[in-house]
């Protein structure tokens, strides 16, 4: 039985909630619960312990109307979501707590939640990360005072949740918003899709991210790649990208001191999905093209104000972003793949290879570079004109810098097949439009940036899906590391990348380029 127990680090009170307000509760505890989590729940008879679990398991399931029985008999009902599966648990009629161990509570745990009514009939029953909710009556008869009060890992997500409430509940119709979670990216942002009849939303809950250890020149990887640490960078590029006629989401709500913004919701017709359901590929990779193209006549501004009266700096994609990038795969893949840290001979020539072309890359003129401009952050807009037709998502890292970068994202897309057919002929189209109606356009300098930006970028993504699966437990990017192999031969047969082809034929042979590496999770290399 699971018995470690951590001191109350947290506490928060909702008084007088009425029972939507529980329901709402409910729902925006879920979308902070994660697999090892007990969540607690006391209270007298008809306190409402059953309203607040039904409604959390039904926002967990992403079902209002599932049927959910109570566990008083059975002792225990089990749910199984793509998320994340759910014991709910009463405890009422248990005659000790060593039944516990028959309802295999401490296997759940492993890789599931646990909700728990009536906890106070195992006293012996503890866990170190644990949600405890007191529901008790409030000023009026069908309303009730809620007290949680967070255990381990539990404290920094119970004061997240209850600065979120505090945000929504001030801004109308979000204050009295059902909130189901999305499936975010891999990054430390989370989603959630706000519903209030008619009015429909996305929260983005992203918190200011603290600097990392220091790895080079004493910085940290984030502030070398220039990646953004707030809200701030997001608000202040979508300004500029709706003032330059695109389609970024609307910003109904923001919070930039605490990192909560409510967007508009573009739907779930992402790019990778509608190729599923018929889209033509074609169709929908040549709307993010035209996109790329009215952006490119755009200036970047230097600075951009934002509501708080501070302002947004957008950085330079300069020779220290991509070094840092590209070394991810020296850092990451290499000791993934050959079993050991990369010999310091390997990468120094890997770095002055690699130095040759960042100088060469220099003189590329400046625009906006989105930086995860593929299908994972486009969204079909099919009733919108021209290059408002692909909405953008995830651009708070943007920079300025090589055109040339995003239009390779686009069409070397890491996440799903681009016919090389497809690439030459969208390539052909930018170009052609871009020497037609830009004066002093150099179509070969950008045939080299393209070729190698795109080199570079799957370098870089090389490193990050090994990382994924070494450091933080996420096997399932490596499906997509033989995609890369491929598109990597694409840029690398550019005849002023010999050199950097050659040092990939030496250390990584073409038979282990097609398959898709066992990485075991660990946590050894550090950036």
């Amino acid at each position: 039985m699971v018995r470690a127990q951590s001191p109350v680090l947290h506490a928060w009170r909702k008084a007088d909630a009425s029972e939507p307000a529980i329901h709402r509760l409910a729902e925006r505890v879920a979308l902070k619960l994660a697999a090892g989590d007990v969540v607690a729940l006391h209270g007298d008879l008809g306190a409402g312990k059953t309203t607040f679990a039904r409604a959390l398991i039904r926002a967990v399931l992403a079902d209002a109307d599932a049927e959910i029985p109570s566990p008083t008999f059975s002792l225990v009902q089990t749910y199984t979501s793509p998320r994340l599966d759910l014991m709910h648990l009463d405890l009422y009629r248990i005659g000790h707590e060593d039944e516990l161990d028959e309802l295999g509570l401490d296997d759940h745990l492993a890789t599931g939640a646990a909700l728990i009514e009536w906890p106070e009939r195992a006293p012996g029953l503890r866990a170190s990360n644990r949600l405890d909710i007191h529901l008790s009556q409030g000023a009026a008869q069908d309303e009730r005072t809620v007290r949680f009060e967070a255990h381990g890992t539990w404290a920094p997500r119970l004061a997240r949740l209850s600065a979120m409430s505090d945000f929504l509940d001030t801004y109308p119709p979000w204050d009295a918003a059902r909130a189901l979670h999305l499936q975010g990216d891999a990054s430390t942002r989370t989603y959630a899709r706000l519903s209030n009849g008619d009015d429909i939303a996305i929260l983005m809950d992203q918190p200011r991210q603290p600097d990392g250890p220091p790895i080079r020149d004493g910085k940290p990887y984030s502030r070398i790649a220039q990646l953004a640490e707030d809200v701030r960078p997001f608000v202040a590029v979508a300004s500029a990208l709706r003032a330059a006629g695109l389609s970024p989401p609307e910003i109904y709500a923001a919070d930039l001191e605490h990192g909560f913004l409510v967007l508009e919701d573009f739907g779930d017709r992402v790019f990778g999905r509608e190729m599923v359901s018929g889209t033509s590929q074609a169709e929908l990779w040549r709307a993010g093209v035209e996109t790329l193209l009215a952006m490119s006549t755009s200036v970047v501004p230097d600075v951009i104000a934002l509501p708080d009266g501070s302002v947004h700096r957008v950085p330079e994609q300069d020779r220290d972003v991509f070094a840092i990038e590209v070394d991810l795969l020296p850092q990451w893949y290499w000791p993934a793949v050959h079993g050991a840290p990369i010999p310091q001979d390997a990468h120094d020539d890997f770095t002055r290879l690699w130095d040759n072309v960042f100088r060469r890359l220099a003189s590329e003129p400046k625009g906006w570079v989105l930086r995860d401009y593929h299908s994972p952050n486009l969204v079909w807009l099919p009733d919108r004109d021209g290059p408002r037709r692909a909405g953008l998502l995830d651009f708070q890292d943007a920079l300025a810098g090589s055109l040339a970068y995003d239009l390779v994202s686009l069409l070397e897309d890491a996440r799903v097949d681009v016919p090389a057919p497809l690439e030459d002929a969208l390539l052909a189209h930018y170009l052609d439009v871009r020497r037609t109606t830009q004066a002093g356009f150099d179509a070969d300098a950008f045939r080299f940036a393209y070729a190698a930006l795109g080199v570079q970028r799957n370098t870089k993504i090389l490193g990050i899906f090994a990382r994924l699966a070494m450091r933080d437990g996420k096997p399932s990017y490596l499906r997509h590391i033989p995609r890369l192999w491929g598109y990597l031969a694409r840029g690398l047969a550019h005849p002023d990348l010999a050199p950097i082809r050659g040092w990939f034929d030496r250390h990584f042979p073409e038979e282990a380029r097609h398959a898709v590496p066992d990485i075991p999770h660990s946590k050894s290399p550090s950036a």
